[in-house]
Order: structure tokens, then C-alpha cells, then sequence
């Protein structure tokens, strides 16, 4: 199995800055894409940023120029720096890995337990 686990997430002023690390470990073969995802309350999950094994990344617009998504491909991490947080960034951030436990060929997709990030005004 896989395991992911995000950690780095608390409470910040407006204009700070947080880090969320998040570590998969377990039986992996490989990891293709890793993201990050933000949900508020009574708001779906979305996406704020994913980097790909070949370290393409993509970004949610509202978060462009703020936040830099980066992975440790032998550390099997994925981080996110947010700088200059706004308080519409309140939200509980989840770590996301698509990743091979086998040599099947098939991705499976597993999730963190979530971390808090309170933005305050």
C-alpha cells in the first residue's frame, strides 16, 4: 500500500507565507503526478497545483505568481510554498499522488488526510 501524509499547514496573517510538505512512502514503482487540491467549506475540491514526473507544472489562476509547487523525485515529496496569502486561500489543502505499486502499468491514485491553512485579515 501507499501511504501520503502532508504536513506545514497553520495559521498565517495576510501577505505571510506557509510551506505544506507531503511524503508518499510504501510499495511505489514509480510516481507520475503529484498536486495539491484546496477545499473550503461548502466549496468542492479543487486544484491549485500538480507537477508531473517530467516536472511540468500547472497552476490554478487565482494563485499564479504566489505559489511554486516542486518535488523530490528520490525523497518521493511534493511541496508548495504560498507566499503572499490572501485570506480567500482559507482552506484544507490535500496532498494527491498517482503512482505505480506494481509493474501492472496502472496509476492508482491515492490522497492525504488534509492540513488546515487559515489565512487571517
Amino acid at each position: 500500500q501507499v501511504q501520503v501524509v502532508e504536513s506545514g499547514g497553520g495559521l498565517v496573517q495576510a501577505g505571510g507565507s506557509l510551506r505544506l510538505s507531503c511524503a508518499a512512502s510504501g510499495t511505489i514503482i514509480n510516481i507520475k503526478t503529484m498536486a495539491w487540491y484546496r477545499q473550503a467549506p461548502g466549496k468542492q475540491r479543487d486544484l491549485v497545483a500538480s507537477v508531473t514526473s517530467g516536472a511540468s507544472t500547472n497552476y490554478l489562476d487565482s494563485v499564479k505568481g504566489r505559489f511554486s509547487i516542486s518535488r523530490d523525485n528520490v525523497k518521493n515529496m511534493v511541496y508548495l510554498q504560498m507566499n503572499s496569502l490572501k485570506p480567500e486561500d482559507t482552506a484544507v489543502y490535500y496532498c494527491y499522488v498517482a503512482a505505480q505499486r506494481d509493474r501492472s502499468g496502472i496509476y492508482f491514485q491515492y490522497w492525504g488526510q488534509g492540513t488546515q491553512v487559515t489565512v487571517s485579515s
